[in-house]
């Protein structure tokens, strides 16, 4: 079990590090650099940089070395928890993400929570009831999920919420409460205002573990050891929950490394409609600005939740499943 637990965390460090090679390199891919774009947007509006200038700001920001050595001295800092500075924000990236990462996150692990508590049940209970009513409109209900895009679910949130009750369903804090330093009151506000961009970005998630569950459950109630089990006089209740649902767990769980990272990639477009101070809008602007440090950081954080949600699955399905224990052991 221990070099089992080892070998993942070796594995998880060689892929965060591959992540980190790809990440940078894609991002440098695009023709131009930071300071082209900062050029065009100066002549856009009417003050244009000299060549001497250009120069000046491809030195400071060490844009002419070699593309591996502006890596090697950016993953040389980001071992020691210095991501580099911002080019558009002249901030270290610590600081621009800030508490936006943590609101991510939070938002993320929401989704995910919200998930599986509504999807577990729902599986199971349209695996009992199969077509049933209730199953039928589950059934709809996941297609809808997985077909509507979330950023359209939260613009036709956001235009009955101010059409029929006259709220604004934006932001994750109240006015008030936006630039307002972290006390009991603002953690409250941000509870209250938490639920409902989890519950749009859990949705599509949603809609495809209630299938998930379903199917698995199915497959395992056609399996003998339940006909025996119903055989011998035991309660419904205790043949479902027994062994059928702990059973269908395995690929409910291994989705946890797809669906966590999936969740904050969505984010994305879902913090742009609703105005949520989280990391999508960071990532389109550096993109845009080609902030290579910002944007490469921001980046090689999603490959790293991708790697710890792999490694919550990997301990989940050794909980859930005592077969998995027992070929370690």
């Amino acid at each position: 079990m221990i070099a089992f637990i080892v070998r993942r965390l070796l594995l998880g460090l060689l892929t965060t590090w591959l992540i980190s090679v790809l990440s940078f390199a894609i991002i440098q891919l695009p023709p131009g650099d930071f300071v082209d774009a900062y050029i065009a947007q100066l002549a856009a509006s009417g003050s244009p940089v000299s060549a001497e200038e250009a120069a000046g700001l491809r030195e400071l920001y060490g844009l002419g070395q070699p593309i591996y050595v502006q890596y090697g001295k950016w993953i040389s800092r980001v071992v020691v928890g210095d991501f580099g500075e911002s080019m558009e924000w002249r901030l270290p990236v610590t600081t621009v993400i800030g508490d936006r990462i943590w609101l991510t996150l939070l938002l993320a692990f929401g989704s995910l929570l919200l998930t599986w508590i509504l999807a577990f049940p729902i599986g199971i209970y349209s695996a009992v009831r199969q077509y049933s009513i209730g199953d039928y409109i589950f059934t709809l209900f996941g297609f809808i999920g997985i077909a509507v895009p979330n950023f359209l679910l939260a613009l036709v949130i956001m235009y009955f919420g101010y059409k029929w009750f006259n709220i604004s369903v934006s932001g994750l804090f109240s006015r008030d409460y936006a630039v307002a330093p972290w006390s009991w009151a603002k953690a409250w506000d941000l509870a209250k205002h938490l639920p409902l961009p989890a519950f749009i970005l859990a949705l599509a998630g949603m809609a495809t573990q209630i299938r998930i569950m379903r199917a698995n459950l199915l497959d395992e109630l056609r399996r003998p050891y339940v006909v025996t089990a119903r055989a011998k006089g035991l309660s419904e209740r205790w043949v479902i929950l027994k062994y059928p649902v702990r059973a269908s767990l395995n690929p409910f769980a291994s989705n946890i490394a797809y669906v966590f990272p999936g969740l904050v990639s969505a984010s994305v477009i879902v913090s742009i409609v609703l105005g949520l101070p989280t990391v999508g809008p960071l990532l389109v602007t550096a993109l845009v600005a080609q902030d290579m440090f910002l944007a490469g950081t921001i980046v090689l954080l999603l490959g790293v939740l991708t790697v710890v949600g792999t490694l919550i699955s990997d301990f989940v399905l050794m909980w859930v499943d005592p077969r998995l224990r027992h070929q370690l052991d």
